[in-house]
């Protein structure tokens, strides 16, 4: 079974490309990793509605918010390293950086004979 292209809606996708180690202005190593990543780059896909649940717990809300996106391009890049904007666009500030952090990432890869499924979870940027 083949996707319809009426279902299928826009989201964008960035790919891990490296990560270094943080320093302090004395020259140590905080601990802290920066993660780089490529440029955001257009694709159509099937999303599913959000399924998922809240929880109360003892040291706070704990949301478990997901998706699944359908692709039918089986030389899809995406792996479970990259980061999507699915609710949002990516947002450029006057110097040409990106502004602002994606709101899913990959958790899971399924692929089929003509269909490529991938489980994403929503993470929290509102620090």
């Amino acid at each position: 079974m083949r996707l319809l292209k009426k279902n299928e809606r826009p989201f964008y996708y960035a790919l891990y490309n490296s990560s270094e180690m943080l320093q302090s202005e004395a020259g140590n190593y905080t601990g802290e990793k920066a993660v780089q990543y490529s440029t955001p780059v257009k694709l159509m896909g099937n999303i599913s509605a959000v399924t998922g649940e809240s929880v109360v717990a003892e040291f706070g809300t704990y949301e478990d918010y997901s998706k699944v996106i359908l692709i039918t391009d089986m030389e899809c890049p995406i792996d479970e390293n990259s980061v999507l904007w699915v609710e949002k666009v990516p947002v450029y500030d006057g110097e040409g950086n990106l502004a602002n952090t994606p709101d899913y990432i990959v958790k899971h890869i399924a692929k089929t004979l003509n269909v490529i499924a991938y489980a994403i979870a929503k993470v929290d940027t509102s620090i």
